[in-house]
């Protein structure tokens, strides 16, 4: 029998008083819905891991493929790689800074090589026009990292105005709702899993 296979919906900003984990949280919500899939979705907070500005000395794409774990130089390096190739998937939520991708994300991104290399990946973006500049770039740099890129995405649009809180998670929802958010990100999800041949 076949494990399950593990999918991470990565929360991608890092700064104070983001939207990222309830955005993040909604999408793995919505994908942990999809009837008789037997993947397994876990979130993934990039916060958590405190990586500083990329500073290992070797690049990563040099090391050696089949396990290039031990051979990075810090320790927040090896666990960060070891975290990543325990998935054989990920769902990047992320919004858009300034028509592109946080750097908490790109740098993330940048640490490693062959954890990512052949494995699938789905976008979400999310922001007041639903952060599609931000998915363009992020399609060719997960592309760069040899990943099987989903090709559709889901844009989530972020209603502006004075609301917080509760009250403004309840809007995004209501929001997304009327958007036919919820098949989307089933389809996406759908999508994801037809790279491990998974009748979702």
């Amino acid at each position: 029998m076949t494990a399950p296979k593990s999918i991470a919906v990565v929360i991608c900003s890092t700064r104070p008083h983001r939207i990222n984990p309830f955005v993040a949280g909604y999408v793995a919500s919505v994908t942990q819905s999809v009837p008789q899939t037997t993947a397994k979705v876990e979130l993934l907070d990039l916060a958590t891991l405190n990586l500083p500005l990329y500073n290992e000395p070797v690049v990563p794409s040099y090391l050696p493929a089949d396990d290039p774990t031990p051979h990075y130089q810090y320790e927040y390096t090896r666990a960060w790689s070891a975290l990543v190739r325990k998935y054989d998937g990920f769902i990047f939520v992320t919004p858009q800074y300034n028509w592109s991708v946080p750097s908490s994300l790109k740098n993330a991104l940048d640490y490693l090589f062959h954890e990512w290399s052949g494995k699938p990946a789905a976008i979400v973006t999310y922001g007041a026009r639903g952060g599609i500049k931000a998915e363009n770039h992020l399609r060719e740099i997960l592309k760069g990292l040899r990943m099987n890129v989903v090709e559709s995405t889901v844009a989530l649009k972020i209603p502006r105005g004075d609301a917080k809180g509760v009250e403004a998670e309840a809007l995004m929802k209501e929001t997304w709702e009327t958007d036919g958010a919820d098949e989307k990100i089933k389809a996406l999800f759908a999508s994801t899993l037809e790279f491990f041949r998974i009748d979702a």
